[in-house]
């Protein structure tokens, strides 16, 4: 594929005002991008429905909805959560460049818009928003058991492994909820007391399993990384490691088992494949001489039962 055949990045440009319009139109254009127009917020907030753009540049003052609002607005949903913003506007008070950054955006540009200067941040930010996006698939294929939250506590991703253990940790597919609460309380807490140096805190789900979260630290400006494990799931696995000499995996395996989890919901909360999931059996069976998942489920239950 030769440059010209290349696909262009999409920019989503908002604003009231039929020259900017025109003229960043024409700019951006001219550099290489593809360029979405929405006059108001409700119209941006239309066209994200439909298309995800690369990048958005955003106006602070419109009537109706103004930028804030919006960029409040884009950030909520959840195909747009990762895409920066970056806001435009004569404003140049410190309450409103803070304003904007708090709202979600990413940078802030004053009026009249230098055509250069712009194009520069626009390839910034295009370039700081892939190397995330990289970050986040790499860890989605690792496994690990990861999400990160904005400072509200809502939660901006999660890995696959990590959405699985909090469902299956709370017996629920709103355990993310649960979790996000449970930071927002850590997380203002934190605020208030300087001494608490701790990093990681637990969350009791009510379904019998109690989940640690470690603060990793942030990432970005709004953006802060917490891995999760569950207690329960490590403290039986050892014991289970421990009474039939199992490698710390197959306790792993065996300790889900015992709790009546298949072979499937085992692998999607390990982060194996099926065929692992099987292999890791095998091994499990000869170790406690058992020829049956069954058998190996009571011999389990028997140990984790004496407390």
């Amino acid at each position: 594929m030769n440059a010209a055949e290349e696909p262009r990045d999409i920019i989503l440009l908002v604003d009231d005002s039929p020259e900017s319009l025109s003229f960043l139109t024409e700019a951006l254009e001219r550099s290489g991008f593809s360029v979405l127009i929405a006059t108001s917020g409700s119209s941006a907030l239309s066209i994200v429905e439909r298309i995800t753009p690369d990048l958005i540049l955003l106006d602070a003052v419109m009537p109706a909805m103004d930028g804030f609002e919006t960029c409040m607005r884009l950030k909520s949903l959840s195909g747009v959560g990762q895409v920066p913003v970056i806001f435009m506007t004569g404003l140049t008070e410190t309450e409103h460049v803070v304003r904007a950054l708090e709202a979600g955006g990413v940078d802030y540009l004053t009026k009249p818009i230098n055509v250069d200067e712009l194009r520069a941040r626009i390839r910034v930010h295009l370039a700081n928003a892939r190397s995330a996006q990289s970050a986040r698939v790499a860890l989605d294929a690792a496994g690990r058991h990861l999400l990160a939250v904005r400072g509200n506590g809502r939660i901006v991703w999660s890995t696959p492994q990590a959405t699985r253990l909090v469902n299956a940790a709370t017996g629920s597919d709103e355990g993310l909820d649960m979790v996000s609460a449970r930071i927002l309380a850590w997380m203002d807490a934190r605020k208030t007391a300087a001494q608490m140096k701790d990093p990681s805190f637990t969350l009791e789900t009510g379904g019998g399993a109690t989940l640690s979260l470690s603060f990793l630290g942030s990432i970005g400006q709004d953006e802060h990384l917490f891995r999760l494990t569950s207690q329960t799931q490590a403290s039986d696995g050892e014991r289970l490691r421990q009474h039939f000499s199992l490698t710390a995996r197959e306790s792993e395996v065996l300790a889900w088992i015992a709790k009546g989890k298949s072979n499937r919901d085992i692998g999607e909360i390990l982060g194996l494949s099926a065929r692992t999931v099987n292999k890791h059996l095998e091994q499990i069976y000869v170790k406690l001489g058992v020829e049956n998942r069954a058998s190996a489920a009571v011999k389990a239950a028997s140990i984790l039962m004496q407390g």
